[in-house]
């Protein structure tokens, strides 16, 4: 067996490493006087795991991995009792030697995250980890106080996640099944849960003799569920080390529950996500290579870039924000909906950019969230219908601030008559901004969460008007009835991507919209903000739905009494959603002639 990919032999150094009775194969890859990340794997793995991301890394930093005892080209020990914390410390404390440097930044996947969770808090180990990043895997004295102390539902959820754990206690049934049907079925899962193909390496030509051997870190330290056999310390399982968590969001074997409790035992501890199944170094490699990177530079000195700084958690996780850490982008964020959406996402928690094509009114929002909630948020200029100034508004926005995980496109105008009395510039410049706006902020956005790998949420604020015809607004019912359908289709195209998109259709809402819209034919001005302003339905309650769509991921948000009303009646009886549009008409006959003004605003 070949220990490094094709045409990567020649750039790595291999030998072997003596600790007790068992010879650890250990690669080395990049300058050693780089700094070392020490990347250690899981079970049923080997060290052949990390090729891909050991890759992207390997120009920066100075690279070693290893074989743990049993696995790959390492050895098993005589005796099978020697598979507990105690050893498998020692093993790497052996390898630490063997680097000889003062410091390294251990990563450690599944089984090689539970060893270091261990590890770090042992003296002598500790000393030496500059820091820890860990995934697809618990600490397990972190864990067994989780079960101990974590709500029934949430202990439920993960023993139903770890019931391969009950089975691995048993005796010859799991070395048959690794023997038999096992490997074809650990490879149909890589497929089916992760979309990783199998390649030389990984999984490795050894697997059934490893998967073997590694039942006994199983079975010596731990008993069914998570609960640890043995606890080296009675006290809380604190780690001093700083921490980065990056958790998989599909991975089937650990619950969000458990894995966020682990924050509670780190005082520096940044908490990171990537959409991915348990094999993310397989599946997302340029994902976990520049989190693994960027977090080993910072404890090093550099700057922490905007994801890795807003991931530093400062409470526990019980008090955490509901949308601590996540950056929002809010369009149309100088007044209405758009206003009432910035100031909820930074009450609780987010960092805003507040972008308006009015630069003093976004100005204003920003100013108020600092105020009022001590937030982080800014102030940008945007026509959303430029499209070169979209462009470079959402460059800027991940230079200065970094991608964001949510974004309402909420700007928009308002054009109010009879289609024949709409001109073509009506036409086009309700295209340019309530539908090209969203198109642009869409196209823009979802390019930079994809490309991060790390999930999201786009939310696009359409209207009752866009399943309600009506005399009254060809133009906007049109454009909204595109938004709605556009956020669809997004919806299904970046769902594999873990991004989330939300169609947002409030009815009547006490906003300016009205008294700033545009009227054509007939002059409706006096009428329309009558009737809103007594409405009564504040754009706070919509800005509720929103943060409440993020949250669930919710499709279509039909906001207040008449959205739920006229949408039912779009699908239930069409014919009379037509008969009330043509009723809509007869309000023409109380307007006067038009005093046209156009103004951003939110729908």
């Amino acid at each position: 067996m070949s220990p490094g990919r094709a045409g990567d032999v020649e750039e790595a150094a291999m030998r072997w490493v003596e600790s007790g009775d068992v010879r650890l194969w250990v690669v080395e890859e990049g300058d050693p006087a780089h700094p070392t990340i020490l990347l250690v794997h899981g079970y049923p793995d080997t060290q052949r795991v990390w090729d891909e991301v050991a890759e992207r890394l390997r120009d920066r930093f100075h690279v070693v991995r290893y074989d743990v005892r049993g696995a790959g080209r390492s050895t098993a020990p005589a005796d099978d009792a020697d598979y507990t914390f105690d050893h498998l410390a020692g093993d790497l404390a052996a390898v630490l030697d063997a680097i000889g440097k003062p410091a390294v930044h251990l990563v450690g996947h599944d089984w090689g995250s539970l060893q270091g969770w261990d590890a770090v808090s042992r003296p002598g180990i500790r000393e030496r980890v500059a820091s820890f990043t860990s995934f697809g895997g618990p600490g397990l004295a972190q864990a067994g106080r989780f079960m101990r102390e974590g709500s029934p539902a949430e202990v439920a959820s993960q023993l139903a996640r770890s019931w391969y754990i009950g089975v691995f206690q048993t005796p010859a049934l799991p070395e048959t099944a690794w023997r038999t049907f096992m490997p074809a079925v650990l490879e149909r899962s890589m497929r089916v849960r992760d979309g990783v193909e199998p390649r030389a390496g990984h999984p490795a030509d050894t697997l059934s003799r490893d998967a073997a051997n590694g039942l006994w870190m199983y079975r010596r330290n731990m008993g069914p569920g998570l609960r640890p056999r043995h606890t080296a310390s009675h006290g809380d399982p604190v780690v001093d080390v700083p921490v980065q968590l990056i958790e998989t969001t599909r991975d089937p074997f650990v619950s969000p529950a458990l894995l966020a409790s682990l924050g509670r035992w780190a005082p520096r501890f940044w908490h990171r996500r990537i959409v991915a199944g348990h094999w993310a170094q397989r599946g997302r490699p340029d994902v976990v290579a520049r989190m693994i990177a960027e977090f080993a530079a910072h404890v090093d000195g550099a700057e922490a870039p905007p994801g890795l700084r807003r991931a530093r958690q400062e409470s526990s996780p019980g008090r955490e924000k509901a949308f601590a850490g996540r950056l929002a982008v809010v369009t149309g964020a100088g007044s209405g909906i758009g206003r009432a959406t910035a100031r909820a996402f930074a009450a609780h928690g987010a960092e805003v950019v507040c972008a308006d094509v009015d630069e003093a009114a976004a100005a204003r929002t920003a100013a108020g969230i600092a105020k009022d909630f001590g937030s982080t948020a800014h102030a940008q200029q945007v026509d959303v219908a430029d499209a070169a100034r979209m462009e470079s508004f959402a460059q800027q926005v991940r230079a200065e601030y970094g991608v964001p995980d949510i974004v309402v496109n909420n700007a928009g105008i308002l054009v109010a008559g009879a289609f024949l009395d709409h001109s073509v510039e009506d036409w086009r410049r309700m295209i340019d901004v309530n539908l090209w706006g969203v198109v642009h902020g869409c196209r823009l956005f979802a390019a930079q969460m994809v490309e991060r790998g790390e999930g999201g949420n786009i939310v696009n604020v359409a209207s009752l008007a866009a399943f309600a015809p009506t005399m009254l607004l060809p133009a906007y019912s049109t454009v909204k009835a595109a938004v709605k359908t556009l956020s669809d289709c997004l919806r299904a195209e970046l769902a594999g991507q873990g991004i989330g998109v939300s169609a947002i259709c409030p009815g009547f809402v006490s906003t300016n919209i009205a008294r700033h819209a545009t009227y054509v034919g007939t002059d409706l001005r006096d009428i329309s903000v009558t009737a809103l302003e007594r409405r009564g339905y504040p754009p706070e309650r919509v800005a509720a739905h929103i943060l409440r769509a993020v949250h669930r991921n919710e499709a279509v948000v039909l906001v207040n009494a008449e959205g739920k009303l006229g949408y039912a009646l779009s699908r239930l009886s069409p014919g009379a959603a037509r008969v009330l549009a043509r009723l809509s008409g007869t309000a023409r006959r109380l307007g006067h002639r038009p005093n046209s003004h156009t103004a951003h605003l939110e729908p």
